[in-house]
């Protein structure tokens, strides 16, 4: 991860609007932040090159990539070995399906955010990528019902007073 830099609360107001929409102009960014074109253009490069702005992206309706079945997904590993978690980590990142993997704390070592079509296909993910993982002891499904909050946006703490 790269160096933290340090934000004041121009940087602040930026990153604010950006959140909220991400595809207004540098122009009316500028105007809505009171700074000049030139010095927003140079900031928010500056928030990007310094990791604070990690992408830009448009969030899809998951169903519009028929993905309509959502499930939350505890994982435990056999054992607590650097290479079983590893190569856990390594499969994951590899896995079309698993949409967000944790390593946590606690009784389960994952937690993984699955995103398929129907239950078939999660039955079929379950087979080809948890029960044929030897390093996998046990795993517990919570399929989603209703998505309550989905949301991307942070609020930034406080501006430190000098």
């Amino acid at each position: 991860m790269k160096s933290m830099i340090e934000l004041d609360a121009t940087d602040r107001r930026i990153l604010e609007q950006l959140q909220k929409n991400n595809l207004l102009t540098n122009q009316d960014l500028a105007e809505v932040v009171g700074i000049s074109p030139p010095a927003c253009l140079r900031r928010v490069r500056r928030l990007r090159e310094g990791g604070v702005i990690l992408g830009d992206v448009a969030v899809l309706n998951p169903a519009y990539a028929g993905r309509y079945m959502t499930a939350l997904v505890e994982v435990t590993m056999e054992r607590d070995r650097i290479d079983m978690i590893d190569n856990f980590k390594r499969a994951a990142l590899a896995e079309p399906v698993v949409r967000q993997c944790y390593f946590v704390t606690g009784d389960p070592d994952f937690a993984l955010v699955v995103q398929v079509p129907d239950v078939a296909a999660y039955e079929n993910f379950t087979r080809r990528f948890l029960y044929s993982n030897p390093d996998v002891a046990k795993f517990r499904t919570m399929v989603v019902l209703d998505p309550v909050k989905f949301e991307f946006r942070y609020d930034l703490p406080e501006e430190k007073a000098e």
